[in-house]
């Protein structure tokens, strides 16, 4: 508490020898440049004698932005809560308005102490509308109204962010810390992080997966006069010291775009993972199969992958591997063996290398260990040896394979002698 309430709370008590209440004026600090802040809707909220300043926008369900609308996202949710599918993506046992959409803005991208918060932002669904706040960080000591405006009026399920569980909310926890006796805690949450997500599925497309770059290439979002993420340190420092709001408000015009961007970006992987994108290519149809796969949703993987367009040659054949792998892993072995065999008989040396020599041991194992047809089990050791040699595939693999060729060998030449 600080000296101004201590001594408002004493001032009943205090006395003139006259008997005559001592009045204690106090005085609450004038806010810079207030009328243009109000005009762009952002207003001051108080802890004691130090504020914070808090924006807000909303937007229609019809708002379209990038490629989807906003009414677009409840019906994503919607499709989760009836997909039988478990995925870490999925929205099931939630409603719209329980995933909260979160970034921040920080004086500088390293973790650790030194680097404040000087924006926290959050979108979410409230009625029929997105509503969009961020708490501003006046200068470097107002951090308890930060925190205490942000904590008290966020009411969230599940955090949606881009990097946000290696980067946003450490950084949300560290400058925490400093302040936690004066503010709520924070609390626990569900975490969907859509960095990770992103990678997986374009990583094939796209050389890095800034949310900038996933926003031009995958979202259709197109920024008109944007200030770049690496200028805000400076423009907060500036504004710290000149109080002028004019380049904090283009910061604030970013940081909403990214926050906006987080609502696009969850409904379009969520249409992609539960197959509403008619425009998904046969590359991210192939990740959303393996994605499936790994998570041990055979159903989901198999739904996706057997329904390849044969046209797309290289990734159909992709998919026939993830499904025999899924396959003899269910004991379904001669379902496997057609598989692979579908994918010796028609690989081309743009198929991946590595994936048909892979499709040659399984199977020389095959034939080894369960058919005990020891001839064929050498044939395709030797197959994959040469598909080795030819594309100067080095190292422990063809180490490997030789000593599994001289070992299916000795077998062939006991069984012979046995004869």
């Amino acid at each position: 508490m600080s000296i101004k309430n201590k001594l408002n709370r004493l001032k009943p008590h205090i006395k003139k020898e006259t008997g005559k209440q001592v009045h204690i004026k106090t005085e609450t600090k004038a806010i810079p440049f207030l009328e243009m802040w109000e005009k762009e809707n952002v207003h001051p909220y108080w802890t004691d004698d130090e504020y914070c300043l808090i924006r807000e926008v909303k937007y229609p369900l019809s708002f379209k932005h990038g490629n989807y609308y906003f009414s677009e996202f409840f019906q994503a949710v919607d499709e989760w809560n009836h997909s039988p599918f478990i995925h870490p993506l999925s929205a099931k046992g939630h409603k719209a308005d329980n995933l909260f959409f979160f970034d921040t803005e920080t004086t500088g991208l390293g973790g650790g102490a030194g680097n404040t918060i000087f924006i926290l932002g959050y979108a979410q669904i409230v009625g029929d509308e997105v509503v969009l706040k961020q708490h501003i960080l006046p200068n470097p000591g107002g951090e308890v109204p930060l925190f205490k405006s942000f904590l008290e009026n966020v009411d969230y399920t599940t955090l949606v962010t881009y990097n946000g569980k290696a980067f946003d909310w450490p950084q949300v926890k560290t400058r925490h810390m400093f302040v936690k006796e004066h503010v709520p805690r924070l609390p626990e949450f569900g975490h969907f992080d859509l960095y990770h997500a992103s990678r997986r599925m374009w990583k094939h497309r796209l050389e890095r997966t800034k949310l900038s770059i996933v926003e031009k290439e995958v979202l259709g979002v197109v920024r008109k006069d944007d200030i770049p993420g690496f200028l805000a340190p400076m423009i907060y420092f500036d504004f710290v010291e000149r109080k002028h709001p004019e380049g904090m408000l283009g910061i604030l015009k970013h940081n909403e775009i990214d926050i906006l961007s987080l609502i696009t970006l969850y409904t379009h992987l969520s249409y992609q993972l539960l197959k509403k994108d008619k425009n998904m290519s046969a590359k991210e149809q192939l990740e959303v199969g393996r994605w499936y796969s790994s998570l041990g949703e055979s159903n989901a993987a198999k739904k996706t992958l057997e329904n390849m367009d044969e046209t797309n040659k290289e990734e159909a054949l992709q998919a026939k591997f993830i499904l025999a792998a899924q396959e003899k892993k269910a004991k379904k072995i001669e379902t496997s063996i057609a598989l692979w065999q579908h994918i010796i008989d028609h690989h081309t040396d743009k198929t991946n290398i590595k994936m048909v020599v892979e499709t040659y041991i399984e199977l020389a194992k095959v034939a080894e260990h369960q058919t005990k047809n020891y001839a064929k089990a050498l044939q395709m050791t030797n197959k994959a040896i040469i598909l080795c040699q030819k594309h100067s595939l080095v190292g422990k693999q063809i180490t490997e394979l030789l000593k599994r060729a001289d070992r299916i060998q000795k077998k062939a030449n006991k069984l012979e002698m046995q004869e």
